[in-house]
């Protein structure tokens, strides 16, 4: 039978911010397996060494660089890490993001704003072009961004997180169209309730969930488990056609 390559990263450097826990570390692990060889980023050195170490007992090339993505400095060493170790880069995930109010918009105050939109929006867009300049050289390369299904319908108390959301989605468009000549895709992809330490405010919560679960038709919230297989189609070449394009896995919460 003839082997299928359609899902193969063989050769491919894969940068994926906020990895080191939660629906990061679960495409980091995924892209691995299949290949490519992983930047596990996030804040704290520690625990991305933990990841990189256990990744190695599974045979997945992997190397921690720390990085506080709303600090462009942090992302320029990022980026010259990797390549100074991989010799470049095909595919960054742009997954890292903060939250750090809840309620609403008349509470929140500009540094909230500041912080969430330097690490939500701002943060992708930095680490995207300067990633730019090695995917064009290696004839292309996939930038993969984590939005949510808040970006697209705004939650209670969520309004602040929703616009910079929002914001990254019009972002990957705008990165799909400017740099579709590059051979670069661009595609979003937008969680739904997923069982994560970031979400733990939500999935914790007794009341929210009750509500949350009237209106998911599949009655559970996810795991981060299940959106490493939508990073890898659009890591690989089974989604060679695909640029521009906002997929949503969230359990039937937007039907």
């Amino acid at each position: 039978m003839k082997e299928d390559k359609t899902f193969d990263l063989d050769g491919k450097v894969a940068v994926i911010t906020g990895s080191s826990k939660g629906i990061g570390l679960s495409i980091a692990k995924l892209l691995g397996v299949y290949g490519a060889k992983v930047v596990i980023s996030s804040r704290k050195a520690t625990a991305i060494q933990e990841v990189v170490h256990r990744l190695s007992n599974e045979n997945v090339e992997a190397i921690p660089v720390a990085a506080n993505t709303g600090k462009p400095e942090d992302l320029e060493n990022l980026v010259s890490q990797t390549i100074s170790h991989f010799g470049g880069i095909d595919i960054v995930v742009n997954n890292a993001a903060t939250n750090p109010v809840f309620g609403p918009l008349e509470e929140a105050d500009h540094l909230a704003y500041e912080k969430i939109m330097d690490v939500n929006l701002k943060g992708p867009l930095e680490l995207s072009k300067l990633c730019l300049p090695s995917m064009k050289s290696r004839g292309g390369g996939s930038v993969i961004n984590i939005s949510s299904v808040e970006g697209l319908s705004p939650g209670h108390g969520l309004g602040m997180y929703s616009i910079s959301k929002a914001a990254l989605i019009m972002l990957t468009k705008v990165m799909a169209n400017e740099w579709a000549g590059y051979n670069i895709r661009s595609n979003v992809i937008c969680p739904g309730l997923i069982k994560t330490k970031f979400s733990e405010a939500l999935t914790g919560n007794e009341q929210i969930m009750k509500q949350a679960m009237a209106r998911i038709p599949m009655k559970r919230a996810g795991e981060a488990d299940e959106m490493a297989g939508l990073a890898l189609f659009l890591a690989s070449e089974a989604s060679s056609y695909c640029t521009g394009s906002v997929f949503v896995a969230d359990g039937g919460y937007g039907v």
